[in-house]
């Protein structure tokens, strides 16, 4: 998918005019690995508990197998997102910014993104969310994302693109 797109300019707030997803490359491992431990570490705790050694482990297995986008904001990297395009929907695996960077609409930029890129192929986008994570439940729901499942500690969502984004608020 060519998600390496800038979000429009014409977006209402200008500061995210230059937000961009681009390509990982190996270098940006460790990089995507702090942005997990940063952004998630603490719901993984709630729920499994922290095991560093797995999380490395889980984390080098996902980065070879998955499509990671290096999330920039102004020639700074303040988060990571990884996308997989399959024959029926475009799933978002991943999606960590930086805790310095949340609350400004980066992730809600990230995910309209990935959304015009859906749209464009006529594709939904899905996705999981840890049920402790109320900030991101919140996010996906203000971009129009449904509930289509649960597992037990996960909310399956789902956007579609013929639905209308949810609220500008971000």
């Amino acid at each position: 998918m060519g998600l390496e797109k800038q979000l429009p300019t014409s977006r209402p707030r200008s500061e995210l005019s230059s937000l961009t997803l681009r390509g990982a490359n190996p270098s940006d491992s460790e990089f995507a690995y702090h942005a997990k431990k940063a952004a998630f570490k603490a719901y993984v705790e709630k729920v499994w508990g922290w095991h560093e050694d797995e999380q490395l482990r889980l984390h080098e297995q996902r980065f070879a197998a998955q499509d990671f986008r290096i999330v920039n904001l102004a020639g700074i990297d303040v988060g990571v997102v990884a996308v997989e395009l399959a024959s029926d929907c475009v799933k978002v695996n991943q999606l960590f910014i930086l805790p310095e960077h949340q609350s400004k609409g980066i992730g809600y930029g990230c995910m309209s993104l990935i959304m015009e890129e859906a749209r464009e192929v006529g594709l939904p986008v899905r996705l999981r969310v840890m049920k402790v994570n109320l900030r991101a439940q919140a996010l996906y729901e203000r971009l129009g994302f449904t509930r289509t499942g649960e597992t037990d500690t996960h909310h399956l969502m789902e956007w579609a693109p013929n639905r209308k984004t949810g609220s500008k608020r971000r």
